[in-house]
């Protein structure tokens, strides 16, 4: 079993000890974590907007370039993981996830969170796909 590092092109290094994404051979396919995925952020790591619409955009943009980077799409996902601030927005973000995952369908958790790490961020979105060899 090999593990490999998972970082896109022109991506900055993260700001803690962790990958945007692992890819594990396990031989006649390959598991890929992608790490949790908040809004952009600008200089103070605030982030970029306040639109919970324009947050989740950027959110499954993010995981597409993170997915393609490791010879994934969303059709591969397997399981995915939200996160909120505030549960009332699930119904703005769930007609933008239904557009991903509409062929894959993933297994997934919704969670109403406290807050981000990223100041302003309200959404956060960590998913597994397999990619069959």
């Amino acid at each position: 079993m090999t593990k490999q590092i998972i970082y896109p092109s022109g991506w900055k290094k993260t700001r803690g000890t962790y990958s945007p994404a692992i890819k594990i051979d396990l031989g006649n396919a390959e598991l890929v974590f992608v790490s949790g995925q908040q809004v952009s952020k600008n200089g103070k790591n605030e982030a970029i907007t306040n639109d919970i619409i324009k947050q989740t955009e950027d959110v499954f943009r993010q995981l597409g370039e993170i997915l393609n980077s490791a010879g994934a799409t969303f059709d591969d996902v397997v399981k995915a993981q939200t996160f909120l601030t505030n549960i009332d927005d699930f119904e703005k973000v769930s007609p933008i996830r239904d557009k991903y995952f509409a062929k894959s369908k993933p297994v997934s958790t919704l969670l109403e969170v406290n807050a981000m790490t990223r100041k302003g961020a309200k959404i956060e979105i960590e998913v597994t796909a397999i990619i069959k060899k």
